[in-house]
C-alpha cells in the first residue's frame, strides 16, 4: 500500500505550535469559541494522521527482522488517542509541552518471548535506516511504580516520494508477554474501576500489588527489579496479603465477564483489514471493534469517533485506531480491552501457591475448557454496580 494513500500534514508547524493550547485547556464550546475549537482539532487530527504511514513502516521493519532473524512474537501499531494527546499536553511540568514535539503520535509494541529476543530485536533496530531520537532502557530501569519495558524513539527516513514523511517520530514498545501482561492487566483493572492506574492515579492498595508483582516478574527474567523494592519472602507475603484484602485473584479471574466485546467479527482470509477501530464505552463496558482497509477512511472514522467527547469535554468512551495484521494480533497486542488478564493472573496464582514466577518461553498450551462459571459479583468496581453480562 503506497504513502498515496496516507494522509499527508497539511498545515505547517506554526499551526500545530499554536493549537496545543487550545486543545490541552478546558473546552469552552460557546458561538464565539467553537470555530477556534474546531479548527485546533482539525489541525490536530491531522498532525497526528499525518503519523500513520512512518508508523506502518516502522512496524514493516519489525516484522522484517522478526522474519529474517527467527523471533517469534507479535506486532501491533496505534495511533495516540486524543484524550492522551490532551492529558499529557496539560501535564505540569517546567514548560508546557508543544504537540509539535510530542513523541509517541504513533506508536509500535512488539511482544515477544524472552529478554534474549528484546534485546536481539533492540540492537536489530539500532542498525536500521529510521534515525535514533532517543531511547528509555526501563527494563534495566524500570520506572518507580514498576513498569518496565524498552522504549525507543526513531524519525522517519523515507526514500523518493516518501521523504514528505521525513522527521514524523514513532514510539516502539519492546516487551516479553511477561512484561506485557503486567502492563495491560494494570490498564484494565484501571479501565473497569474508572482510574488512571497507568498513570499511577487510583486505589493504594491495587498501585502496591502492581509494584510488588513487577519485581517479582523482573527476579523471574534475571532483570533489574523496580526502585526500593522489598526483599523477594518479604515482598510475596505481602501479595499474599494484599490479593486477601483486594481479592484480586478472584477478580482478575472473573475480569472477562465485565466486558461485552463483539462476537460477531468474521474475517476473510482473502480480504483481512488493516486497520481496527476499538470503541469502549466506560459507562456500559461495551467493546465494538469497526474494521477499516482503506487507512484514509480509517483515520476519518477515528476522528469522527472521538469529536462527541471533544464536544462535551467528557470520557465518556475510550476510543483507539490499531494497526495489525489479524483479530487474533490485534487481541493479543490490546488484550486490556478485551478483559484477557489471564497470564497475570496465572503468574499471581503461583506466587499464592508458593511457587516460584517463570519466564514465558513458550506460549501455554491450550487445556480444556472448563465449566461455564456463574456471572460474578462484580461490586468491587467502583461505581459498577449496574452491569450488562453476556
Amino acid at each position: 500500500m503506497g504513502q498515496r494513500e496516507y494522509p499527508r500534514f497539511d498545515y505547517g508547524a506554526e499551526d500545530v505550535k499554536r493549537v496545543s493550547a487550545v486543545i490541552a485547556g478546558g473546552l469552552h464550546w460557546t458561538t464565539e469559541t467553537e470555530a477556534q475549537i474546531r479548527e485546533a482539532f482539525q489541525i490536530a487530527n491531522n498532525w497526528r494522521d499525518a503519523h500513520a504511514f512512518p508508523m506502518r513502516s516502522v512496524r514493516g521493519s519489525l516484522r522484517w527482522y522478526m522474519h529474517h532473524h527467527d523471533i517469534a512474537g507479535v506486532t501491533a501499531a496505534r495511533l495516540k488517542r486524543m484524550q492522551a494527546i490532551r492529558r499529557k499536553l496539560a501535564r505540569p511540568g517546567l514548560r508546557p509541552l508543544d504537540l509539535h514535539l510530542m513523541q509517541d503520535l504513533g506508536g509500535c509494541r512488539v511482544i515477544v518471548s524472552s529478554i534474549a529476543d528484546v534485546r536481539r530485536l533492540v540492537d536489530l533496530m539500532r542498525n536500521g535506516r529510521h534515525t535514533i531520537h532517543h531511547e528509555s532502557p526501563h527494563i534495566d530501569r524500570p520506572k518507580k511504580d514498576g513498569y518496565r519495558s524498552h522504549h525507543m524513539i526513531l524519525e522517519y527516513r523515507g526514500r523518493g516520494a516518501r521523504n514528505i514523511y521525513d522527521g514524523k517520530r514513532v514510539e516502539v514498545q519492546f516487551r516479553t508477554r511477561m512484561q506485557h501482561s503486567w502492563a495491560t492487566t494494570v490498564e484494565a483493572i484501571g479501565l473497569l474501576r474508572g482510574e488512571d492506574l497507568k498513570g499511577n492515579k487510583g486505589s493504594s492498595d491495587w498501585l502496591r500489588l502492581f509494584f510488588l508483582m513487577s519485581a517479582e516478574f523482573a527476579r523471574a527474567e534475571n532483570c533489574a527489579e523496580p526502585p526500593k523494592a522489598p526483599p523477594h519472602k518479604e515482598r510475596c507475603t505481602e501479595i499474599i496479603a494484599l490479593d486477601k484484602k483486594l481479592e484480586a485473584s478472584k477478580h482478575l479471574e472473573n475480569m472477562s465477564y465485565a466486558f461485552h466485546a463483539t462476537d460477531d467479527l468474521v474475517e476473510n482470509p482473502l480480504s483481512k483489514p488493516t486497520y481496527y477501530l476499538l470503541k469502549f464505552d466506560n459507562a456500559t463496558k461495551q467493546m465494538s471493534v469497526e474494521p477499516y482497509f482503506a487507512p484514509k477512511e480509517a483515520m476519518l472514522q477515528y476522528d469522527n469517533a472521538e469529536e462527541l467527547d471533544n464536544h462535551s469535554d467528557t470520557r465518556r468512551q475510550n476510543v483507539v485506531l490499531v494497526e495489525a495484521d489479524k483479530l487474533e494480533n490485534l487481541k493479543a497486542a490490546y488484550p486490556n480491552y478485551f478483559g484477557d488478564v489471564q497470564l497475570f493472573k496465572m503468574q499471581l496464582g503461583k506466587i499464592i501457591k508458593g511457587k516460584p514466577v517463570q519466564e514465558y518461553t513458550v506460549r501455554p498450551q491450550e487445556t480444556v475448557a472448563s465449566r461455564p462459571r456463574e456471572p460474578a459479583n462484580l461490586a468491587w468496581l467502583k461505581g459498577r454496580s449496574k452491569l450488562r453480562w453476556k
